[in-house]
């Protein structure tokens, strides 16, 4: 079939979207606004200043030269530009991925182990299960069996880690964070569809006079990807595609499907997973481990900061796309631009354009009396910052909070 189907809206809450309002026939002309094309920008400079650093050390763990270590950015960066890109635009909504950094810390530790085309071929491996799950619907299924509380709470841990980083900041550059959380409530007053780019642009200037502001470029020109054919083993899948695929399913995928329903959204789970897995497997032998759903960055474009309206927002996802594909084809010239921004400055903006969906989430992961001692053990489990088996403090959260409300909930059936 070639037709084109029908595009579904995403579902929103009364008070965002009241059900008697028809919904007004997207257009990326009267779309797009300053805010969510800024959002974007927000999640680029978040996923390169931090999680990069991972995978560069996952690159040297695997005794990578630089060619390689510039394809494998390539790929992820690429992976993750083209499915924002088209997957936003498809579905309308703002859908963010990125490479796995718990993924990637894991290769930090076990990537030297094995020869680099066995490694490629369990990335290849992990992608292909990555997608069956995605496209015959089993993982959707397993997480829409979990409480929208829960979901919420499991959302608000991951997210007050980036709150509370505003204040953490404030021994290392006490100046620069307190000009820029005062800009951002300044704006948040006067203008609140503003309140993040303000904060961002008063944040640049009070680093360049305080901490520093090192914008340079690196040198180079496009990035020139390096095939490599995989090889497989037993050795490298048992080792390396099996905690990889656990990893992005439960590390990843699970908190991107989360976070787009905790902010109103219905996510489509077989074409997203399936999509993101598909074009991973196309990756891997660039060095690709792998592209998911995002969380945190997703968070960023999918609040209220990003567009007041919801369906408005997937502006932000594809401004995503667009920046994801630009550094990954330069990855030389642009990567470290974003790694020489300082800390404090991308902890405050994280933290400011995040603390409308963490105080959504907080309040809906509480609003239900009877599932809000579950709630509560998702949250602590999350906001720890545990882990386990090498799979982050979400997917344990989900599954403490999910057993919590279990138990406790028998017990209250038979009370």
């Amino acid at each position: 079939m070639t037709d084109r189907p029908t595009v579904q809206h995403p579902a929103v809450r009364p008070a965002q979207a009241p059900a008697a309002e028809p919904a007004a026939r997207p257009s990326l002309r009267r779309d797009v606004s300053l805010p969510a094309l800024l959002a974007g920008l927000v999640c680029i400079a978040v996923s390169f200043s931090g999680p990069l650093v991972v995978v560069l050390a996952a690159t040297a763990a695997g005794h990578l030269d630089q060619t390689h270590t510039a394809s494998w950015i390539w790929a992820v960066s690429v992976g993750s530009g083209l499915t924002c890109l088209v997957l936003s635009w498809w579905t309308r909504t703002p859908v963010i991925t990125a490479w796995s950094t718990p993924g990637a810390a894991l290769l930090v530790a076990g990537l030297g182990a094995y020869p680099y085309r066995e490694a490629v071929g369990a990335f290849l491996v992990s992608s292909a299960v990555v997608a069956l799950f995605g496209i015959t619907g089993l993982f959707g299924r397993l997480i829409r069996a979990v409480p929208v509380g829960i979901v919420n709470a499991m959302l608000a841990g991951i997210l007050f880690t980036f709150g509370a980083g505003i204040f953490t900041e404030l021994r290392t550059a006490p100046v620069l964070v307190l000009g820029c959380f005062a800009a951002f409530l300044v704006a948040k007053r006067l203008l609140p569809r503003y309140a993040v780019p303000v904060a961002l642009l008063a944040g640049a200037a009070l680093a360049a006079v305080t901490v520093g502001l090192p914008l340079h470029l690196g040198a180079g020109g496009p990035t020139r990807p390096v095939l490599t054919v995989p090889a497989f083993s037993w050795a490298a899948t048992v080792g390396l595609a099996l905690p990889l695929t656990i990893v992005a399913l439960a590390s990843q995928n699970a908190p991107g499907l989360g976070i787009m329903r905790a902010c109103g959204y219905r996510p489509d789970d077989r074409l997203l997973i399936g999509a993101t897995g598909g074009l991973s497997v196309l990756l891997a032998p660039f060095g690709s481990p792998g592209v998911n759903l995002a969380a945190i960055t997703a968070a960023i474009c999918t609040s209220p900061e990003s567009h007041p309206d919801p369906r408005r927002r997937y502006v932000a996802g594809m401004s995503a796309g667009v920046l994801y594909l630009l550094v990954g084809s330069f990855g030389g010239v642009l990567v470290s631009l974003f790694t020489g921004l300082p800390h404090a400055l991308i902890a405050v903006i994280a933290g400011v354009a995040l603390l409308a969906s963490f105080q959504g989430s907080l309040a809906a992961a509480v609003a239900d009396e009877r599932g809000r001692d579950g709630a509560v053990v998702t949250f602590l489990a999350t906001a720890s910052g545990m882990s386990l088996f090498g799979i982050g403090a979400a997917f344990w959260g989900l599954l403490l909070g999910l057993a919590t409300h279990l138990v406790l909930g028998a017990h209250r059936r038979t009370a």
